[in-house]
């Protein structure tokens, strides 16, 4: 038996599911929804912190590009910047964690970088909770603005080794398969020298990471923890999000380990060249085709979000706007009288 999103679906003036997945992911959004709204109101995060373990060699970049990366999108010349402005979706950075003595944007700053967990714990509990509360706080703002869908991006240098770390604890999956380029593509070096840091450090900290919130303490950052933070405020307000790459699927992840019922606001957008994606999307409860956009992203900041917004978006329009069957069916009776 059909319910009301589905019914939603069905009464449009085209032949069952041709729409694909497209017609699954609006009944998820209604479903998500407390009542059904007829258009999207947006907002995206950037949740921007340092890690502390690119000390340990497992990046190319310097870690100053995080805080230069936070203010260019600020200045709205990022390509997150032009692909929010481009769908008209307002969007904050917040800063959890910049390596800088100023704030960009929006100021959580819980420290200025998290440590090298090469040596000792990224974040004391009470970091990891800050940064965790500040991803629910902007869930909270964006409610209380009156958004009904939102988006979540990150910047930091070295989150992909920190995302790798995380869903290596949570899942087991072997770092061979998991283990990706991040932004350092024709690099294997690098690669080599991330799986080596992170076995290492998994393996030091295991007593203390029984749980996801262990594990982003331990081996994570503090975007990590604002996006966990964030993504189980949505399931308590009944609030869904766009999903974006890698590292925002860790957070889902780790947030569905935390509350099954986050899956059930999570829409996914995009399917990220990092080899660690179709693990971290398994251990949330999503299969891979229920993922639309495959088109080799591996940016982050959200961009793969916003792109999957702008189809949902177009969706929902089509849904209110569009004939429906039994519409149809009328005029074309009418007709033949």
């Amino acid at each position: 038996m059909m319910d009301a999103a589905a019914r939603m679906t069905a009464r449009m003036a085209i032949p069952p599911g041709s729409l694909g997945l497209l017609e699954k992911q609006v009944q998820k959004l209604f479903r998500a929804w407390p009542k059904f709204y007829d258009t999207i109101k947006p907002y995206h995060y950037i949740f921007a912190a340092d890690n502390g373990v690119v000390a340990a060699g497992v990046v190319r970049q310097e870690q100053a590009i995080t805080y230069l990366q936070a203010k260019n999108m600020m200045a709205g010349q990022a390509a997150i910047s032009c692909f929010c402005k481009a769908q008209n979706v307002p969007y904050a950075v917040v800063d959890v964690g910049v390596n800088s003595e100023e704030a960009v944007g929006l100021d959580r700053k819980v420290a200025h970088g998290t440590r090298n967990f090469l040596e000792s714990p990224a974040m004391t509990e009470r970091e990891f909770w800050q940064a965790y509360d500040a991803g629910a706080e902007m869930v909270r703002r964006a409610q209380v603005a009156g958004c009904n869908l939102l988006s979540f991006g990150e910047m930091g240098i070295g989150n992909t080794t920190t995302s790798t770390a995380v869903l290596h604890a949570l899942t087991g999956a072997s770092l061979l398969e998991i283990t990706g380029y991040g932004a350092n593509p024709g690099h294997p070096e690098v690669v080599l020298r991330k799986r080596e840091v992170i076995q290492t450090a998994v393996r030091k900290y295991a007593p203390l990471m029984k749980a996801p919130q262990g594990m982003i303490r331990c081996v994570g950052g503090f975007d990590l923890a604002a996006l966990c933070g964030a993504m189980v405020a949505c399931r308590e307000q009944n609030l869904p999000f766009m999903l974006d790459g890698f590292i925002t699927a860790v957070a889902l992840a780790c947030a569905v380990r935390i509350n099954p019922g986050v899956s059930a606001m999570a829409i996914p957008s995009h399917m990220s060249q990092e080899p660690g994606m179709l693990y971290a999307l398994q251990a949330a409860g999503i299969r891979t085709d229920e993922v639309p956009i495959q088109a080799g992203l591996r940016l982050g900041e959200g961009t793969g979000a916003i792109l999957g917004l702008s189809m949902l978006r177009t969706m929902l329009y089509t849904v209110y706007n569009m004939k429906t069957m039994d519409g149809l069916i009328s005029e074309s009776c009418g007709a033949a009288k």
